[in-house]
């Protein structure tokens, strides 16, 4: 195979994922000629990608509505990440304890690669978890309480590359913005243990963070809680009690186990 058909595998691969992203992006699934549309794409084109990823299993055909919807195989896929992340039982259940006790959706979240990622969610319908934040979730670490944690575990170039990336995109105008703003409040996070994010990821809703840590004690993970942003004030003291505990004891449940997640650069 020569450069130039390894470039063009490699443009196919790309468009197959872009495909991919525009069909999952409606619960009905789209049309090819709706596909075409959102990506620009010859319809030609459209329909070869389809008809391989068919083939595969990636994506279905639905006939009777001439639509095309995510396939099954994407759940074994679905599978595998979860099994890859790996939340030990025993923290899972600490997060779901730490929901029972302190009323409230309960978060465990993680370095993974060069991403800060949730590993496990529980909540309920009277607390229910902020959306998008379930598990594989792994955008606007500034913006949420164990992002900034797990930031502020990082050494300043590994910070640096990560922001680089990711940058500091506004989600609310309550959002840090600025790389001077954020080190300032990571300085925060780590003088007092416990990092705070007030309707900076959306508006109407708080949440606490606090550290995961090694036997070194560096900084390897996050357990959170979110709330209604009104009841931040009265509830924030106590939960946050609560929240350490329990980041206390998933530290120690982790260094029991096999799958101690591994502080990012070490």
């Amino acid at each position: 195979m020569g450069r130039n058909d390894a470039l063009k595998g490699m443009a196919s691969v790309q468009k197959a994922f872009a495909l991919l992203d525009v069909v999952a992006s409606d619960r009905r699934g789209l049309s090819a000629k709706e596909v075409s549309a959102a990506l620009d794409m010859p319809l030609p084109s459209v329909y070869r990608l389809l008809k391989a990823l068919v083939a595969s299993e990636h994506v279905v055909h639905l006939k009777g509505e001439s639509r095309y919807g995510l396939g099954y195989k994407l759940h074994a896929l679905d599978e595998s990440l979860r099994r890859q992340v790996g939340t030990p039982p025993a923290v899972a259940r600490l997060i779901l304890e730490l929901h029972s006790r302190g009323d409230a959706a309960a978060y465990y979240a993680l370095h993974r690669g060069d991403h800060i990622v949730v590993a496990h969610v529980v909540d309920s319908p009277a607390r229910r978890r902020i959306t998008p934040m379930g598990f594989g979730f792994n955008d606007a670490a500034h913006a949420t309480a164990f992002g900034k944690i797990l930031l502020a575990g990082m050494d300043a170039e590994q910070r640096r590359t990560y922001l680089a990336r990711h940058g500091l995109p506004a989600m609310t105008d309550r959002t840090i913005r600025t790389e001077t703003g954020l080190e300032a409040e990571l300085e925060r996070v780590r003088e007092g243990g416990i990092a705070v994010e007030r309707e900076e990821f959306i508006t109407g809703a708080s949440c606490l963070g606090a550290p995961v840590t090694n036997a070194a004690g560096q900084i390897v993970g996050s357990v959170a809680v979110s709330m209604d942003a009104g009841e931040f004030d009265a509830r924030s003291a106590k939960v946050a009690v609560l929240l350490r505990d329990t980041a206390d004891k998933v530290s120690r449940a982790l260094r029991a186990t096999s799958v101690l997640p591994q502080r990012r650069g070490s």
